[in-house]
């Protein structure tokens, strides 16, 4: 899982990049200098998996109770997934077909989940039963996607009342039964006692995403699909929108990041950046003649190969990106730092969940503009968000 201020009359000329006249400095590559990390768990891998939305929400929820000076946990990922899963099935049948059913969700199904359902450690369920050490399931979503559909779209006049035990097997058979009481660290729980146990108020996390389609100041259902349980997100202007995720960070907090990663500008080596294609000949140093002749795939590597200008964020421009789908939810990942670059230009650090084999061992750097652009929305401690947006948008 899974999916974007000060003074308004000036925010559609508000920048979050090196201005073109900026000239970077000539080192080749980036050179990344940590400027603020808070404490995160360990990079995990989703493998096969649609499930990032519950990797990058529980890696939060992680480092939540790393901050909160209660130690580290390893919490369960299927156990969430089992849960959401089914009752999206229950969803997808009552509407017959016509919503969303897919292994993609959001940050707020592991709020729903902690809430009314609990939460469990990975040693309680680790959730893979086909004989693999990581996530896989092709076959999962194919078996359980054909049984909603056989439910909800066949020529049945009635269910019978046991239809959902048949979906219950299936995520039973391939990620193993959430256990009803387990032991951990010597101490017997339940999963809604374990959750307690944590500490964690789920009330105390709030959604915020910048949007133009919906009054600012307001909280608003955003409009994607692996929003089924139309969670609501406070909707803020873009300038103010990204003074949360800094003022977290440099705070202690960390901030779970839903966003769009099919941007050329996001790399499988740990880079995210968006850099100005229009400008390739010149920002590369190549001829002209030499860069209109490079295959796209060429291009993307010349122009995420070392720092570049970017291209300047405006809050018109992330809405058209967003209502012309190329703003799309494709990921959910872990924002935990601020590094600079050679030029002093800072990036956010992320924690990603595919793995350690990259560059930066699951570390991406994701730059302002990036973040500013592709955003589709962000989860923080209520705390993390600056008194005085608190008080604009009601919450206390």
């Amino acid at each position: 899982m899974m999916k974007k201020s000060i003074l308004i009359a000036t925010l559609g000329l508000l920048s979050f990049n090196v201005s073109a006249q900026d000239t970077p400095k000539t080192e080749e590559g980036f050179i990344f200098t940590t400027v603020k990390e808070n404490p995160i768990t360990s990079v995990k891998n989703q493998n096969r998996s649609s499930t990032c939305w519950s990797f990058s929400a529980l890696g939060f929820l992680e480092s939540e109770l790393l901050r909160m000076g209660k130690g580290e946990y390893d919490l369960s990922e299927m156990f969430v997934v089992h849960h959401t899963m089914m009752d999206r099935g229950v969803n997808y049948v009552r509407y017959h077909g016509d919503s969303s059913f897919s292994p993609g969700g959001s940050f707020y199904d592991i709020m729903f989940c902690l809430k009314n359902y609990g939460l469990v450690p990975q040693e309680a369920m680790p959730g893979i039963m086909y004989g693999d050490t990581l996530p896989v399931h092709n076959e999962l979503d194919a078996v359980a996607g054909a049984y909603v559909n056989a439910i909800a779209k066949g020529k049945l006049t009635k269910l019978t009342p046991v239809w959902k035990k048949g979906l219950c097997s299936i995520y039973d058979t391939y990620l193993g039964k959430c256990p009803e009481t387990f032991t951990y660290q010597g101490k017997e729980y339940t999963p809604k006692t374990f959750a307690e146990s944590l500490g964690i108020n789920p009330d105390d996390y709030v959604s915020l995403t910048s949007f133009t389609h919906h009054p600012f100041y307001t909280q608003m259902n955003i409009e994607i699909q692996d929003n089924w349980r139309n969670g609501l997100s406070y909707n803020l202007p873009l300038m103010e929108f990204m003074s949360v995720i800094d003022n977290a960070v440099n705070n202690g907090y960390t901030v779970a990041w839903g966003s769009d990663v099919s941007e050329s500008g996001f790399t499988r080596d740990g880079i995210a950046v968006m850099p100005d294609a229009d400008r390739g000949a010149e920002l590369t140093g190549s001829d002209m003649a030499r860069w209109t002749g490079l295959t796209a795939a060429d291009k993307r590597k010349e122009l995420t190969s070392r720092p570049l200008p970017e291209i300047t964020v405006t809050q018109e421009m992330r809405q058209t990106a967003f209502d012309n789908w190329e703003t799309t939810d494709d990921h959910g990942m872990l924002i935990y730092g601020i590094a600079k670059d050679q030029n002093g230009k800072e990036y956010y650090m992320v924690k990603n969940s595919w793995g350690t084999n990259n560059k930066y061992k699951g570390t991406w750097y994701a730059s302002k503009p990036f973040v500013a652009y592709k955003t589709i929305n962000v989860l923080v401690h209520k705390d993390a968000v600056p008194k005085a947006l608190l008080k604009k948008l009601g919450i206390k």
